[in-house]
């Protein structure tokens, strides 16, 4: 190592320096004068530009050729994230000395003094600039713009639906300004802008390769309810809900997920090919395909329901192979039901095959095949005659229909529910879902239908009231009902009268009123017709006249006694004369 040599300054003057002078032969204001003028003049509140000496992650150090160099924090260089030193910046003096004596420098300051000039410029030339993301807000981000916050839309984020927008908050990135408002200042950035730019040749070449038939691969870009976007690589296209799986889909979440990638083909595209339709079950063979060759028609399978309907409900059984069981082949009962009330989505079933079509890729099934039909042998288990507990199902105007099993239903009439009692409606005796004892009157096999009644079940009280209520036998009864063609008498053992207004009349002229009892006579019986005509006012009339009568045939009687005593008078006389005229005559003949 070779040895350094110091030599000492001959002309060096050690008496100043001991008195403390060391400026030699300059004076000390000339020497701070000539300090002054080797730096820049500066003023405070100027923009001027400095050269980036040193930085850390806190703190930007800035030489603007002054006497100190002023300290920038490093978070107003976020925008650019790679600043290094040598860098040449820009800088707002803020104060030329602190009370530290520390040159306060401000970076964002001087890029805001000139930021909205900035802006304008770069819209006019469509230039990219950076920017830093600040913050999310309603819709969007705020972004930092030459000290100026501009609003980032979130369509404006990029090409593809942003689900996430806080991982762009902190970023620098490109962008370019697409919207400036003068009189608000407002601006709008865009970063999607840049990346449709370059996508777009792409998008033109890959368009001009399309073909239908084409397996291309691409990414889930977005999900909705009724099919699946896939971005191509700058083109999209759409999978509809249909072209997902030959099987049932409630929704394409179940066969794809966002970002998920995946080979696709092309089935069909319009002529500027800006709409494309892809395929995702044309890859795989048709279920159908794959079906069990030995199937055939009388075949039991099992599936899953997978969709219910009123009509009907769709078996699946096997992936993408379905079959209708329609309501009318899930009971062998004829009343109009909802599929629902039989089975629901998700079900385990066992059917019988009724049709099937391997062209057309069609299938009907049954249920109710799997249980023999009751009415084969209808006349055996519900002969008539025969008595049996039933279930209300349904109303009508003439009647109940009546379920005694599944599949074999009944009509009573509603003539033949009570013996006595008048009914308007079924719901006046019954109601849905009770059970009623019922007899089997009639078989009609060919229809399917039975005739059956309630009131047989006991004895036809009317044989009775045949000889209790004859004619010309007066009851009391009791006005439950008034009509205007007259009123409702309940009578005795439970059986109803009518009388008409006119036999309403009581003997001191007025007329019977609602729940009034009074004696009636029956004026009239009919049996067949369950009938009986009732009349209050013929009691006392029918008396009247039976007076009446009676004092007219005694008063004849006295008329002809006094008869009979006058005729005995007149007799009495004729006869002596008579006696006279006789003896005259008889001697008148002796002689001669």
């Amino acid at each position: 190592m070779s040895e350094i040599k110091n030599s000492p300054i001959e002309d060096f003057d050690w008496d100043a320096y001991a008195k403390g002078e060391t400026f030699g032969d300059k004076s000390q204001e000339e020497l701070v004068k000539t300090y002054d003028e080797s730096l820049n003049t500066i003023k405070d509140k100027d923009v001027t530009e400095g050269t980036v000496i040193a930085l850390n992650k806190r703190e930007v150090v800035v030489n603007i050729g002054y006497k100190s160099d002023g300290i920038i924090p490093f978070n107003e260089f976020r925008y650019n994230p790679d600043l290094k030193v040598g860098d040449v910046v820009e800088v707002f003096i803020e104060n030329q000395e602190d009370k530290k004596g520390q040159l306060l420098l401000s970076h964002r300051k001087a890029r805001a003094a000139k930021s909205w000039d900035r802006v304008n410029a770069a819209l006019e030339a469509d230039e990219v600039i950076k920017g830093y993301v600040k913050c999310r807000t309603k819709g969007g981000m705020i972004v930092d713009v030459f000290g100026i916050e501009a609003f980032l839309p979130g369509s404006q984020i990029d090409v593809k639906p942003i689900r996430d927008y806080d991982v762009f908050v902190g970023k620098t990135m490109e962008f370019k300004v697409v919207k400036i408002n003068q009189e608000f200042k407002n601006v709008v950035v865009s970063h999607k802008a840049l990346i449709e730019a370059e996508l777009e040749q792409q998008k033109k070449d890959i368009i001009a390769k399309l073909e239908k038939g084409q397996v291309l691969e691409g990414t889930v870009k977005n999900i909705t309810t009724y099919g699946v976007f896939i971005d191509l690589g700058g083109v999209d296209g759409l999978i509809h809900i249909t072209d997902l799986s030959w099987g049932r889909v409630n929704h394409p979440e179940e066969i794809v997920a966002l970002d998920q990638k995946l080979n696709v083909v092309i089935l069909d595209f319009d002529d500027e090919k800006k709409r494309i339709a892809l395929g995702l079950k044309q890859l795989q063979a048709h279920p159908w395909d794959a079906l069990d060759a030995e199937l055939k028609v009388g075949d039991t399978v099992k599936g899953k329901v997978v969709v219910m309907a009123d009509y009907g409900a769709f078996v699946e059984i096997a992936a993408g192979v379905e079959g209708l069981i329609h309501v009318s082949e899930m009971s062998w009962s004829q009343h109009l039901r909802s599929a629902q009330d039989f089975m629901k989505v998700g079900d385990e079933v066992e059917a019988v095959v009724l049709t099937l079509d391997r062209d057309e890729r069609k299938m009907s099934l049954g249920i109710k095949q799997l249980k023999a039909d009751p009415w084969e042998k209808i006349e055996e288990t519900y002969p008539v005659g025969s008595k049996h507990t039933a279930k209300v199902r349904n109303f009508t105007n003439f009647g109940v229909f009546v379920e005694l099993e599944e599949g074999v239903d009944g009509l009573i009439h509603i003539s033949d529910l009570s013996w006595t009692k008048k009914i308007k409606h079924p719901s006046e005796f019954t109601q849905i879902g009770s059970e009623i004892e019922v007899q089997v009157l009639e078989i009609d096999k060919e229809n399917r239908r039975l005739s059956l009644g309630h009131k047989q079940l006991e004895e036809n009280p009317w044989d009775v009231f045949e000889t209790v209520y004859t004619v010309g036998s007066v009851h009391e009864g009791t006005i439950i009902e008034l009509l205007d063609k007259g009123a409702v008498i309940a009578l005795p053992h439970g059986v109803e009268g009518f009388a008409t207004p006119k036999h309403l009349v009581k003997e001191d002229g007025s007329q019977a009123t609602a729940n009034e009892t009074l004696n009636f006579k029956v004026i009239e019986f009919n049996k067949e017709v369950k009938r009986i005509i009732l009349s209050h006012s013929r009691i006392f009339e029918d008396e009247a006249k039976a007076e009446v009568k009676k004092a007219a045939k005694k008063a004849a009687k006295a008329e002809a006694k006094a008869e009979e005593a006058n005729a005995a008078t007149a007799m009495e006389k004729t006869t002596l004369g008579d006696i006279e005229e006789l003896a005259a005559l008889k001697e008148k003949l002796s002689k001669k």
